[in-house]
């Protein structure tokens, strides 16, 4: 089993769609990747020998971010905001959404569950 990025690779798919299980590889990425390396992209990733794969670790440490720095790098951008008071750091802080959408009838994924309102009985 090919392991790149510190994640597993699955073995029986095709390499541009083995590639897509490192957090910040999607298609065009892959595809790219395997066009760098010389590998073509419907070979499957466990008849790939140590040349190839050291080939792919190569060219995704050298030009890309994956993994643990992209995610890091995504959260301190989201810190950074908060930390300058702009409405989307705001936005985030409080758990809203961020980028415009309508909060008065949707947008329960990022409210949480609804809190009902309290009636009194008479």
């Amino acid at each position: 089993m090919a392991r790149i990025g510190g994640v597993d690779l699955p073995g029986r798919k095709h390499i541009t769609i083995s590639l897509r299980y490192l957090f910040g590889i999607g298609p065009k990425l892959a595809a790219d990747i395997c066009t760098l390396a010389k590998i073509p992209p419907n070979k499957v990733t466990d008849s790939l020998d140590e040349n190839e794969l050291r080939a792919i670790r190569e060219i995704i440490d050298a030009n890309y971010k994956v993994e643990g720095d992209l995610r890091r790098e995504i959260q301190m951008n989201i810190k950074r905001l908060m930390d300058l008071g702009c409405y989307r750091g705001l936005r985030h802080r409080r758990g809203l959404p961020v980028r415009g959408q309508r909060t008065h009838t949707n947008a329960r994924t990022r409210k949480g569950p609804r809190k009902g309102v309290l009636s009194r009985k008479k």
